[in-house]
């Protein structure tokens, strides 16, 4: 009865997860307006296509096309793919977010490979969940679905798949890292993860020996793991030249140390108590789930009294490698993204910033929380009671599965409910009249007045995008939102004006 029950809940729960992801990713690609951190990356794929190069249009970079832009942190595995893309005549909203899309499916898949590899269906199934539980939607810098033209999921994924892979060629998953710091480069946090995982999977010889075999086994993934970046700086170098490649490394040094941000400093309370929040759940629940999952690996690694002569059998964790390796590689990867963001004042209140290791880190944590729960499961008193290992894995099992339930329904429940702010087809609606003018008047570029929402009307007109306040752009039209304070508007729709050069 106990395992008809089981095997209902995972099929409901999984018909859940499939539905959901399917509403999410629809709204994500099709609903959900281009905001301006997706409009700025555009253009640099944009501008690959019209033969400019691997550039920007440097709206945060003083307003003028900049090769190999350092405030743009999504790199190229993301952005050539979506020139080729757009280079097949799609539509550059829908055609670019196909990229990211296809990165949350890749994502999702290697979360299920993981998750049965650590702990069966049950896994598979609470790992690939949890990523969809995750809200990056309600921040000012938001990841606001997962078709979203942005850098995180894409590196997430290269960082799961390079999980599934490092056991056995780990020169592909030192590759894959280095792939995915140039989805995003954040994802350079993941070294130490992996490090980490490199070294457990070492035949277990003496300390010293171990290390020296884990450091020459690490040699061909770390070549392979600075290869793509240095690809990408070669092509830089050769293409800016060497006074030119010096800026480039100055200014993205700079921006690199400082987050591209001039906030009031955060705290470590502020940052975690943000994380905590940033659920389709209430902080409380996942704070229990968490809570349940911690102990339940604890205990079912302590093997149980009176038991000697079992006891070996009951150790799971031993008798894995690749459950410890994975388990601390992904704890300590966790514990690096989130623990910089937290101690690193400058950088705001934005769960992007940790989010590459919550996509990655988290759901191996949950399989092998869900593996735990199924160890202590199938514990037995001694005297033939009920074992109380057996009633902490029903009650990890029950808040897990609502853990999960809730995140899905949630994440579907905001993608459904009627939107609150302007949709991709109210934007593209607004700002057809001020296309037509762009088209008509030869207009190349544009100032956007401020950063934000006029940053990705004027990418929808087709014209490159600078900033209102750069040199640059003195003698240039500027688009805002309200009504003009440099004479008549020389064109307006639905209260988004273009107006003549201050």
């Amino acid at each position: 009865m106990t395992r008809r029950l089981a095997g209902a809940a995972f099929w409901i729960l999984l018909a859940l997860l499939v539905i959901a992801n399917a509403i999410v990713m629809w709204h994500s690609l099709t609903v959900l307006r281009l905001w301006e951190d997706e409009a700025f990356n555009l253009t640099v794929p944009r501008n690959l296509v019209a033969g400019l190069g691997y550039t920007s249009d440097g709206t945060l970079s003083g307003s003028t096309l900049t090769p190999f832009d350092p405030r743009i942190s999504t790199g190229p595995v993301v952005l050539l793919p979506v020139a080729g893309v757009l280079m097949l005549g799609m539509d550059p909203v829908i055609g670019a977010r196909l990229v990211p899309l296809a990165s949350w499916v890749l994502l999702l898949a290697g979360c299920a490979v993981l998750g049965r590899r650590l702990a069966g269906r049950s896994g598979a199934l609470v790992a690939v969940a949890l990523p969809l539980a995750f809200n990056t939607a309600e921040s000012v810098s938001p990841i606001q679905g997962p078709a979203d033209l942005l850098g995180e999921i894409p590196a997430a994924a290269l960082l799961v798949w390079a999980l599934i892979v490092l056991p056995r060629r780990s020169w592909l998953a030192g590759l894959l890292l280095g792939l995915a710091v140039q989805a995003k480069l954040i994802a350079l946090l993941a070294l130490p993860a992996f490090a980490v995982a490199l070294f457990l999977l070492t035949p277990p010889v003496p300390f010293g020996r171990r290390l020296v075999a884990a450091l020459r086994r690490s040699v061909l993934p770390l070549v392979l793991v600075a290869a793509p970046t240095l690809l990408v700086e070669l092509t830089a170098l050769v293409s800016l030249g060497v006074t030119g490649y010096a800026r480039h490394v100055r200014a993205l040094g700079g921006f690199l140390l400082s987050g591209g941000q001039h906030i009031a400093p955060t705290t470590v309370p502020e940052k975690l108590g943000t994380l905590a929040g940033a659920w389709f759940v209430p902080w409380w629940l996942m704070a229990a789930a968490v809570a349940l999952a911690v102990a339940a690996v604890v205990w079912a690694a302590v093997p149980p009294r009176g038991t000697e002569g079992e006891a070996p059998a009951q150790r799971w964790w031993q008798r894995d490698p690749q459950l410890l390796a994975l388990g601390f590689g992904s704890a300590v990867g966790l514990l690096s993204f989130v623990g910089w963001w937290a101690q690193a004042s400058q950088l705001p209140l934005w769960v992007r910033h940790p989010a590459v290791g919550v996509f990655a880190f988290a759901p191996v944590l949950a399989a092998i929380a869900v593996r735990a729960v199924t160890a202590l499961w199938r514990r037995r008193a001694p005297s033939g009671a009920q074992s109380p290992a057996r009633i902490l894995a029903v009650v990890s099992a029950v808040v897990l599965g609502v853990v999960v339930a809730a995140g899905a329904v949630g994440d579907a429940a905001r993608a459904v409910r009627p939107p609150t702010t302007e949709t991709l087809a109210q934007q593209r609606a607004a700002v057809a009249p001020l296309a037509d003018w762009v088209r008509e008047h030869d207009a190349a570029w544009l100032a956007a007045k401020p950063w934000g929402g006029p940053v990705s009307s004027v990418v929808l007109t087709g014209a490159h995008v600078g900033l209102f306040d750069a040199p640059a752009m003195r003698r240039t039209p500027t688009l805002e939102y309200g009504v003009c304070s440099t004479g008549s508007p020389l064109a307006a729709a639905s209260g988004i004006v273009i107006c003549p050069a201050p």
